[in-house]
């Protein structure tokens, strides 16, 4: 797997083991090969992700994690699963780019009474499931993507973020 790890802020040293194993998890669940697969991730701060939700959801706010998928793989009927992406002419998979803000995690890690590795682990998982394809705008595919990552995550060990 080809992981572009861009770190803005220091907090985040330590990341990229964190950010390979959930990644590596989500592309051999959804049975892609991993030597094929590329994706840039971000991790920056809230000021930093509210600028790129501002310029791209028009919501100026921090949120934990976003995507940008290469391509619009999502299933047309509701709780399908989405598309297989497909080897660009190089025979690489570009996935995509993921952003992940410091303080919002922390946060969120913390009000839930959640390890920060299992927190992130989990954003990494969902963000990289919305690059292949995965959403949770509509009530099936949010059914669908919260069963896909409460499965690749309790490969992993962290436990089911959903459960309260």
């Amino acid at each position: 797997m080809n992981l572009e790890l861009t770190i803005e802020d220091a907090r985040w040293q330590g990341l990229e083991p964190l950010a390979t194993q959930s990644i590596q998890a989500v592309l051999e669940y959804c049975g892609l090969d991993i030597d094929l697969c590329e994706i840039s991730l971000l991790a920056c701060d809230d000021a930093r992700i509210a600028e790129l939700n501002a310029e791209f959801r028009e919501k100026p706010v921090p949120t934990n994690v976003l995507s940008w998928p290469s391509e619009d793989l999502s299933a047309e009927e509701p709780g399908q699963v989405p598309t297989s992406p497909a080897a660009d002419f190089s025979g690489e998979i570009a996935l995509g780019d993921i952003a992940i803000a410091y303080e919002t995690c922390a946060r969120e890690a913390e009000e839930a009474g959640k390890s920060m590795d299992d927190h992130v682990r989990h954003l990494i998982v969902h963000g990289t499931l919305h690059l292949l394809g995965y959403d949770h705008i509509r009530d099936p595919d949010a059914t669908l993507m919260e069963r896909v990552e409460v499965a690749i995550l309790g490969k992993m060990g962290v436990d089911d973020p959903y459960r309260i």
